[in-house]
């Protein structure tokens, strides 16, 4: 990268005197792990994707929160059956979490391949998959990017066969179709509040469930099966080391000083949407007039929390890779989402899968680059995303 050409981060937290004021708050309370500030977050959370229907509001969302999405999915699953003996069925284009959570509470995985145009599981190849193996207890759709999946379809078949629906909603706040918010549609919804989320706690996750016994198992999990809170072992008149243990939970807490930033962010989410969608807006108006470039698949309520802009490698004399290197030397951080479980030595070498059985995953993978997009990029920072990318698409255009 040339001295005098400005770096432009793949993604940056937007952070500020708010999310800092609130963790010296915190710092001066004396406490620090989970408690009082960490139920407030969850209360809000679950008002923030309460359904919007009126009738519906009266179903409560219960809203757990957790030290990363990754511990979220897995305490999701256990609390809806998942263990040995049973499989989930999910998408190879994913973060793998997505499916060694099954995988750690002795379950096993089987994969679905995504549509055509799109980074979302197939409905038809959800049908297909459950037709074939009836140990299949959950379904797993993921909402890459923030797209959200057909999740009125992918429901209505887990209905069908009497499989649960668990969202892996890492990238989905604040999605919103039709008035239900990702997330919800299902039996379960785990978010993400990682550094690179739409909202973040640093590290961090929430799952949400409009189903009382499941909240209730996740609430008991997801600190070491503790019959009571731990909040309430420090508060009420019952002396502290008066416990039981019910299960053999694991310890997946979200401490109070992640999440008093996790509140502040929640209230800008919306402006953080709105930043979003307006720098989406310029990189499509800039790419789509270039038949090198295809433009993101966009849904109903996308939350954009990535853009991937997908290459048309028969337009251009170089692959993925050559051109994502030629955008980093130019100064552009830019990312690759997701490799596909296939080509994952673990995966591979356990369920003996390749590219050649997801041919989907695999096109979209080979033709696809995730560029920067996070609230409080600068103009000039938008600018040479832009320019940079169509110069070096321009230099390698084959015709």
């Amino acid at each position: 990268m040339k001295k005098d050409t400005l770096f432009v981060p793949f993604s940056r937290p937007a952070l500020d005197h708010e999310e800092e004021e609130a963790v010296l708050r915190i710092m001066r309370s004396g406490w620090l792990t989970t408690g009082n500030e960490t139920l407030l977050f969850e209360k809000e959370f679950a008002q923030a994707v309460a359904p919007l229907n009126t009738e519906e509001k009266a179903e409560s969302v219960h809203a757990l929160a957790v030290n990363s999405a990754s511990s979220g999915l897995m305490l999701a699953m256990d609390a809806c059956g998942i263990g040995p003996g049973t499989k989930i069925l999910t998408t190879p284009y994913t973060f793998i979490s997505t499916a060694t959570s099954a995988l750690h509470l002795g379950a096993e995985i089987v994969y679905a391949d995504i549509e055509e145009d799109t980074y979302s599981i197939s409905p038809q190849q959800i049908r297909q998959k459950l037709q074939a193996d009836k140990t299949i207890r959950a379904i797993v759709p993921v909402h890459i990017a923030g797209n959200v999946c057909r999740m009125d379809e992918i429901c209505s078949i887990a209905h069908e066969y009497g499989v649960k629906v668990i969202e892996d909603a890492a990238h989905a706040f604040p999605s919103c179709v039709n008035g239900r918010y990702a997330g919800t549609f299902g039996d379960a919804g785990v978010f993400s509040f990682y550094a690179t989320k739409t909202i973040t706690t640093a590290e961090g996750g929430m799952i949400c469930t409009q189903n009382a016994e499941i909240a209730k198992r996740i609430e008991l999990m997801r600190m070491h099966g503790i019959d009571r809170p731990v909040w309430d072992r420090y508060t009420s008149q019952k002396p502290s080391w008066q416990y039981d243990i019910a299960a053999a939970g694991w310890k997946c807490n979200l401490p109070d000083i992640l999440s008093a930033i996790g509140r502040v962010q929640l209230k800008k989410a919306h402006l953080f949407y709105e930043q979003r969608k307006k720098i989406v807006a310029a990189y499509n108006d800039a790419f789509a007039p270039y038949d090198f470039f295809k433009t993101p698949p966009d849904g109903p309520g996308n939350a954009w929390h990535l853009y991937i802009l997908r290459l048309k490698e028969n337009k251009l004399s170089v692959d993925r890779d050559t051109f994502a290197a030629k955008l980093i030397e130019q100064g552009l951080g830019i990312s690759v989402h997701f490799i596909p479980h296939f080509h994952m030595t673990f995966i591979r070498s356990r369920y003996g899968i390749t590219e050649k059985d997801f041919p989907n995953a695999e096109r979209q993978y080979q033709q696809s680059l995730t560029l920067p997009l996070w609230p409080g990029m600068t103009d000039e920072m938008i600018q040479q995303v832009i320019r940079t990318v169509i110069d070096t698409g321009k230099r390698y255009y084959a015709g």
